[in-house]
C-alpha cells in the first residue's frame, strides 16, 4: 500500500505548479483559452505521469526505514491534511479547486473567508503540505520527501506570491483588508 501512496502522490504532485503558476503568470491568456486550458495541462502532466509510471521500481525502490512513531505521526498528518483538502473543497467548491474563477469570463466567485480561511489565507496549500509530508513519513519514499519540500518552496516562493497578486486584482480592496488580519499559510498571528 505505501508504494501505491508515494506513486499516487508523484503522479498527482505536478498538477499543482503545471497549473497554478502558468495561470496565475498569464491570466489574461488563460482566460482566453477558457476550458482549454485543461487540455494544455494534460498535454504537459500526461508524458511526465507516463514517465515517473514507467521508472516506478526504480523511484520507489531509494527509501528510508522511518521509525513507527513518525509513521503514525505521518498518518495523523496525513488524515488532517486530508480533512482540511475536503473542508476547503467545500468552502470553494469544485468549481473553486479547478481553477475556474482564474481562466473563465463567465463563472465569477466571491472572496471566502469564513471556516478554514478565517484561519489561514491559503489552507488548501496548507493542506498538500500535510498530506505530502504525512505521506513522506508513512512511505519513506525520498522521491516523496523531495516533492514534499520542492512543493512547500514552489507554492511559498511562487503560487501563493502569483495567486494573491491575482487575488488582489479580482476583490481590490476586500482581499487587501483579509490579508491584514489572516495569516498567509501557518495558524498563527501574522506571518508565514
Amino acid at each position: 500500500m505505501k508504494d501505491y501512496l508515494a506513486l499516487l502522490i508523484m503522479i498527482l504532485w505536478p498538477l499543482i505548479p503545471l497549473f497554478w503558476i502558468p495561470v496565475h503568470l498569464m491570466t489574461p491568456l488563460f482566460r482566453r483559452l477558457g476550458i482549454l486550458t485543461y487540455l494544455f495541462l494534460l498535454m504537459i502532466w500526461a508524458p511526465l505521469t507516463f514517465f515517473i509510471y514507467k521508472n516506478r521500481s526504480f523511484i520507489l525502490s531509494i527509501e528510508l526505514t522511518i521509525p513507527l512513531i513518525l509513521r503514525v505521526a505521518g498518518w495523523i498528518l496525513f488524515i488532517s491534511g486530508l480533512a482540511l483538502q475536503l473542508w476547503t473543497g467545500r468552502l470553494l467548491s469544485l468549481r473553486g479547486l479547478m481553477g475556474l474563477f482564474e481562466i473563465s469570463r463567465e463563472v465569477r466567485g466571491r472572496l471566502v473567508t469564513t471556516g478554514a480561511f478565517s484561519v489561514v489565507r491559503h489552507p488548501t496549500y496548507l493542506a498538500h503540505t500535510m498530506i505530502f509530508s504525512g505521506a513522506f513519513l508513512i512511505t519513506g519514499v525520498i522521491a516523496v520527501g523531495v516533492i514534499t519540500m520542492f512543493d512547500l518552496f514552489i507554492v511559498l516562493t511562487m503560487i501563493i506570491p502569483l495567486e494573491e497578486r491575482e487575488l488582489l486584482t479580482r476583490f481590490g480592496e476586500e482581499y487587501r483588508y483579509y490579508r491584514e488580519r489572516v495569516p498567509m499559510f501557518l495558524p498563527c498571528k501574522k506571518g508565514i
